[in-house]
C-alpha cells in the first residue's frame, strides 16, 4: 500500500506530521492509499481514535481524502504543494509570456494617489474603533456594481480576491464539503480549496464560462459551493455571456442553498458586458479586485453579497487583520475618481493583442481560446513537450498543469508583454512545436 515507507508517531499530531512530511518530500505519492485506521493503530501500538484524529487533521489540511469504504489516499494536489512550483525557468534572452501579469505601461502611477491619501490621513488619522471602510470607496463601488446589475448588498474590503474567497468559503463551509470549481481555472483556487480542508469538484469550461451540465452534476452530487469567473477567466479568457448566464441561473435556481462566489477580477480591463449570477441563491458573494487594473501590489478587492455572508466576513476580519488599510482604500478612491486609468483604452489594448495572436495562430492551423482578458489558452497533445520546445525556440509559456486537474493538456500565453508585431513569430513557433497538432478543445 505504502511500499517501503512506514508511518511513525505515537500521538495524532506526530502521525499527521509524519504523513504530511512524507507527502511534501515526495516519498508518498498522490493517489497512494493509507492503511486502514485500525490496521495502522495496531502497527503503531496506539488507540484507533488517535489514528482517526490524525487522519482528520490530514483531511482538514488538504493532504488526504477519505472516500468511505475506499479508504484514505493522498490527494492528487496536496495543499503542501503549491501550483506556483509548476514553473518555467526562463533563460537569458527568452521572451517570458508565462507570468499572467498586466502590462506595466497600462498601470497608473501610484505616488500621487498615495500622497493625496496620506495628506488626508495626516489631517484626520484613522484610529481604533473608526469605520473600517472608506465611505467614498463604498459609494463608488456600490454605484458601479448596481450599474452592472449586481444585486444590492453590504460591502466589505479585503486584501485581494483570493482573500475574499477564503473568507467567504470559511464563513459557510466545513472541512470535507465539496466546492465546484472551473477546470481549467485559477491555480490559486485549486490550492486554496484543499488547504481549507474542502474538496474540489471540477466543472468544465468553454468560451462562455462554466458548462451548465457540469454545474448541475456537481450540485446534484452534493457540492455546497460554486466558484465562477465572470470575465477574463484565467487561463482560458472565458466570459459568461447572456445565454450562458441564463442557463446557469436556471441550474442554481434548483439549488437555492448553494454558496455562489463570482470573481470579476477583469473589471476595468475587459470590453465585454457583465452578466451576473448573484442573487439567485440565498448565499452569494461578488468580488472585484484592483490587481489587474491598478496593480497587483495594491492588494485590494471589494466584496458584496448577502447580509449574512458579508457580516460573517467582516466579523472574522475584525479578529484578524482588523481592516484593510484605510490609506490604501483612499488611494484606490483617488485612482478611481482621478481618471488614472482609461478603462476602455486598457480593454482595447489587451483585446487587440489577444485577437492578433489568436488570428495568427488560426492562420497557422493552431486552435486557441481567449474571449477576454490578457491570456490565450492553446490546447496541445504533449504539454511538457510543447513547453520545452517553445523554450528552445526562445519563448517561455505557462504549462497548463498549473490551471487544471481533469481538463486536457494545454499551454497559456499572456499577451500583456507583447506587441502585435510579435504575434506572427510566436504563432509560427507554436505551430512548429506542435507540428500540425489538431487536438481537441479544452473541455
Amino acid at each position: 500500500m505504502l511500499g517501503e515507507y512506514r508511518i511513525a508517531g505515537r500521538r495524532a499530531t506526530e502521525i499527521a506530521a509524519d504523513v504530511e512530511q512524507a507527502v511534501s518530500a515526495g516519498v508518498l505519492q498522490p493517489g497512494q492509499q493509507l492503511p486502514p485506521m485500525r490496521e495502522l493503530a495496531e502497527e503503531l501500538g496506539v488507540n484507533p481514535n488517535t489514528v482517526a484524529a490524525a487522519y482528520r487533521t490530514l483531511r482538514e489540511r488538504g493532504v488526504i481524502e477519505t472516500a468511505g469504504r475506499k479508504g484514505s489516499r493522498v490527494l492528487p494536489r496536496p495543499a503542501t504543494t503549491g501550483r506556483d512550483a509548476i514553473d518555467v525557468l526562463v533563460p537569458e534572452g527568452a521572451r517570458d509570456v508565462s507570468r499572467g501579469n498586466p502590462d506595466p505601461a497600462l498601470l497608473p502611477p501610484l505616488a500621487p494617489a498615495f500622497a493625496a491619501a496620506a495628506a488626508l490621513a495626516d489631517r484626520a488619522p484613522v484610529l481604533y474603533g473608526d469605520d473600517p471602510l472608506d465611505p467614498d470607496l463604498v459609494r463608488l463601488a456600490r454605484a458601479d456594481l448596481a450599474a452592472d446589475g449586481v444585486p444590492d448588498g453590504p460591502v466589505a474590503v479585503t486584501s485581494g480576491a483570493l482573500d475574499a474567497m477564503e473568507r467567504v468559503l470559511v464563513a459557510h463551509l466545513r472541512p470535507g464539503d465539496a466546492v465546484a470549481v472551473e477546470d481549467p481555472g485559477w491555480g490559486s483556487v485549486f490550492d486554496l480549496v484543499p488547504a481549507l480542508g474542502l474538496r474540489a469538484v471540477s466543472v468544465g469550461v468553454d468560451d462562455e464560462g462554466p458548462l451548465p451540465q457540469d454545474v448541475r452534476r456537481a450540485l446534484e452530487d452534493g457540492a455546497r459551493a460554486l466558484v465562477v469567473t465572470a470575465r477574463a477567466q484565467n487561463p482560458t479568457g472565458a466570459a459568461v455571456g447572456a445565454a450562458r448566464a441564463g442557463e446557469l441561473r436556471e441550474v442554481l435556481g434548483r439549488h437555492p442553498r448553494t454558496l455562489l462566489i463570482e470573481d470579476d477580477h477583469g473589471h476595468g480591463m475587459v470590453d465585454l458586458p457583465l452578466h451576473p449570477l448573484a442573487g439567485v441563491t440565498s448565499s452569494w458573494a461578488f468580488v472585484r479586485s484592483a490587481a489587474k487594473t491598478y496593480g497587483p501590489d495594491l492588494r485590494l478587492a471589494v466584496l458584496t453579497g448577502d447580509a449574512v455572508t458579508v457580516d460573517r466576513v467582516r466579523g472574522r476580519q475584525r479578529l484578524g487583520p482588523g481592516w484593510v488599510s484605510r490609506l490604501t482604500q483612499r488611494a484606490a478612491v483617488e485612482l478611481w475618481t482621478g481618471g488614472a486609468v482609461d478603462r476602455a483604452a486598457v480593454a482595447e489594448s489587451y483585446g487587440r493583442r489577444r485577437r492578433a495572436l489568436i488570428g495568427e495562430l488560426a492562420r497557422c492551423g493552431v486552435e486557441a481560446h481567449g474571449r477576454s482578458g490578457m491570456n490565450v489558452w492553446i490546447p496541445v497533445s504533449d504539454e511538457t513537450g510543447a513547453v520545452a520546445g517553445l523554450l528552445q525556440a526562445g519563448w517561455a509559456v505557462a504549462p497548463g498543469a498549473r490551471f487544471r486537474t481533469v481538463a486536457g493538456p494545454a499551454i497559456r500565453v499572456t499577451v500583456s508583454t507583447l506587441e502585435e508585431a510579435d504575434m506572427p513569430e510566436l504563432a509560427r513557433a507554436v505551430a512548429r512545436v506542435l507540428n500540425g497538432d489538431t487536438t481537441r478543445g479544452y473541455v
